[in-house]
């Protein structure tokens, strides 16, 4: 009735197999990751691997350079050269992550700069390591959270850096330290190298696989990159489009997935190297990024042996290239190497770089409980950095037509944005009149306009700031109650789609629901149906374009029942309206005309002429304006004002120093106004942004 079921043992040829495979998996590791198979076999091993003494001149470079980029990176991404535009504004308002998180007065920000100086000039001489850093790092953070607007990927990388730092013994070679305490061994656990080069080999890897998305293969991100004169030897045998899709987009993806897999093999490290650097040279002059290039390039030798600071100082760079290159070329692995070195008497340095790259099993005779609690905290650590990139789902109010703010998903440049309009409506509950402000009146950022969580704080600080003007009964406001209501319109595109709207301009930000865990019901979704007519839009703006030098078109997505308000100015002139999908309604305001128009259809608006467009239906409509600009098109540029102006040089680097010199002489300035005000009471020279808060 029941059949009995045989099981058969498995056959000694698919044992072999089996080990063939895993014996092959081994050497594979060992060849291509640089460390054998084994010390990932077992959590002792692990733990055994991670806390392995090796030298520590390698970090040390690296927190040198470290800390000296910082000291420069504070008066140019920190904003320590516009400090006063920054802080110095009691109006400003601010984009916390946490709600409690408050600015402190411009005195109290410069003494909290000056404190990071001092922090950042610590690490980098290597004196009162753990207090350096503990000195850098928690300002940095505050200013990082207090200001979601300004993140990016690379600011909140020099924060995990910094933290890491924090945790090390970096101090232990070419520090202060090590001099006033020469007990300090020379060598130090290797997870102080691990946890940074991981979080570099995460930064490179995550930066490719969110690449690898049709968005960014598709070539929208960066249209007109190929202009720029470092990619000109690209354009002598390919187009410019096909330098922006084959090399803007598609080998950065490749090139930002693999390079940190070819640093950390010993065979192909010494080859990857040169791209490495150019890659990192080139984006400090295409990208406006600060020392993000240069904090790479500091990392970049840490790929290397760790004790390679003491062989440069004893052998000379040819020597050291030879040994390199021979080595790569013979293809022997670091283990035969140590067993063939073994027999040569070997000086303290040979000795020191044993300590490195031997691949021998590390005797570590007992583990104690802090070495593993220290392991788990270092996975725990990987763990976390490599989930965040991806935890978009938890924190669905910070989501919009992206997923997550931007600034710590490794998602570098994948999507670029195009603001065409930005309209704040302010409206007097009391009497029901409408007024329109200034969008950047209290703020001198963008990006606001395309997360809800931020433009519900923004107008949350309008209405406390109009609060503090109503009761100082100042002439720039003309609201007679407290009793408003603040409605924002963003119109934007993202690459290179339709301009459409960022956000419902029927709700009150001041009493619309957000929740950090919940998706935003009046952040309007991205129309990625329509992403398909791209390629028709550009060959309808080369077509426009080709008209006259003062044509131009503007392609417009609108949801169902919304209306588009605006008014020619008089120098647009031959504007048409022309629907392209869906169905809408165009009235005139002043003529109290309307028509209904469907796809296909055109119709001619006059300059000076306000007008509005509602979208009728159950689908959104799609429809361009083209006009021309009578002032362009009557202005004449004769060829002798084109030779006489002033040509813009490929490589301004000593405008650049110039410029940066001046805007360090005004961060320390900054510093030492607020010190002189707090102990003196000297008054502080603001330089205040220009502003015009008056409501219309």
């Amino acid at each position: 009735m029941f059949a009995r079921q045989v099981y058969h043992a498995p056959s000694e040829n698919l044992i072999s197999l089996r080990k063939h495979m895993c014996d092959k998996l081994k050497e594979f590791i060992t060849i291509f990751g640089g460390h054998e198979s084994y010390n990932f076999s077992t959590f002792p091993n692990f733990t055994k691997w991670l806390h392995r003494p090796v030298d520590a001149s390698a970090l040390a470079i690296f927190r040198m350079l470290y800390g000296l980029i910082m000291l420069i990176d504070l008066a140019e991404e920190r904003g320590g050269g516009q400090m006063d535009i920054r802080f110095g504004e009691p109006l400003k308002c601010h984009f916390p992550l946490f709600k409690g998180l408050k600015q402190f007065s411009f005195p109290t920000m410069g003494c909290i700069y000056m404190i990071m100086w001092f922090g950042a000039l610590g690490i980098a001489l290597g004196y009162r390591f753990r207090l350096s850093c503990l000195a850098y790092i928690a300002p940095y953070w505050y200013i990082f959270l207090l200001d979601k607007p300004s993140w990016n990927n690379h600011s909140y990388l020099f924060g995990l850096v910094g933290a890491i730092l924090l945790f090390t013994q970096a101090n232990h070679y070419w520090a202060l330290d090590k001099y006033l305490n020469p007990n300090l061994p020379s060598t130090i656990p290797y997870w102080n190298y691990f946890l940074i080069k991981f979080q570099f080999f995460i930064l490179y890897m995550y930066a490719g696989t969110k690449k690898f998305s049709p968005e960014w293969l598709a070539g929208y991100a960066m249209s007109s990159l190929s202009h720029h004169w470092v990619l000109t030897p690209f354009c002598w045998f390919l187009s410019y489009e096909m330098v922006d899709l084959l090399i803007v987009h598609w080998f950065t993806a490749a090139f930002d997935f693999s390079i940190a897999f070819f640093m950390t093999s010993e065979l192909t490290r010494i080859w990857a190297t040169p791209f490495m650097v150019l890659f990192h040279l080139m984006n400090s002059r295409l990208f406006v990024i600060g020392m993000f290039p240069w904090v790479c390039l500091a990392q970049v030798p840490m790929f290397y042996s760790c004790d390679w600071p003491r062989k440069v100082t004893l052998l000379n760079c040819k020597n050291v290239w030879y040994k390199m290159l021979k080595k790569e070329a013979e293809g022997k692995s670091r283990k035969a190497k140590y067993e063939k070195d073994s027999t040569i008497p070997s000086t303290n340095a040979k000795a020191s770089s044993d300590l490195c790259l031997k691949l021998v099993k590390y005797q570590i005779e007992n583990i104690n409980l802090i070495q593993k609690c220290r392991t788990l905290l270092v996975l725990f650590y990987c763990c976390l950095q490599l989930f965040l990139p991806y935890s978009h789902f938890i924190t669905q109010g910070y989501n919009n037509w992206t997923n997550g703010l931007y600034g710590y998903s490794w998602d570098m440049m994948v999507h670029s944005y195009e603001t065409l309009e930005v309209q704040i409506k302010i409206v007097d509950n009391l009497n029901q009149q409408e007024h329109y402000m200034d969008p950047y009146a209290f703020t001198e950022y963008d990006r606001w306009t395309k997360y809800a969580d931020m433009a519900k704080q923004y107008a949350q600080c309008i209405r406390n700031n109009l609060q503090l003007l109503h009761f100082e009964k100042s002439n720039a406001i003309s609201i007679t109650s407290l009793n408003i209501s603040i409605y924002i319109d963003v119109w934007c595109s993202m690459n290179g789609r339709l301009m459409q709207r960022v956000f419902d301009p029927r709700v009150d930000l001041l009493t619309a629901d957000w929740f950090p865990f919940k998706r935003t019901a009046w952040s309007l979704p991205l129309l990625d149906e329509f992403k398909y007519i791209r390629p028709k839009l550009l060959t309808i703006s080369n077509e426009v374009y080709n008209w006259n030098n003062a044509t131009d078109v503007l392609f417009i997505a609108d949801f169902p029942g919304l209306t588009l308000k605006n008014m020619l100015p008089p120098d647009i002139i031959n504007t048409t309206l022309t629907i392209l999908e869906g169905n809408v309604r165009y009235d005139e305001v002043e003529l109290n005309e309307s028509y209904f128009l469907t796809a296909g259809k055109s119709l001619t608006i006059s300059g000076g002429v306000a007008y509005h467009v509602t979208t009728v239906g159950l689908s959104p409509a799609i429809y361009m304006l083209t006009y021309t600009n009578k002032t362009i098109l009557e202005e004449t540029i004769t060829l002798e004002d084109k030779s006489n102006s002033p040509k813009k040089p490929w490589l301004p680097l000593l405008q650049e120093f110039k410029a940066r010199l001046e805007n360090y002489k005004r961060f320390l300035q900054h510093m030492g106004n607020c010190v002189l005000y707090l102990l003196y009471g000297v008054p502080i020279p603001l330089q205040l942004r220009e502003k015009h808060i008056n409501l219309t």
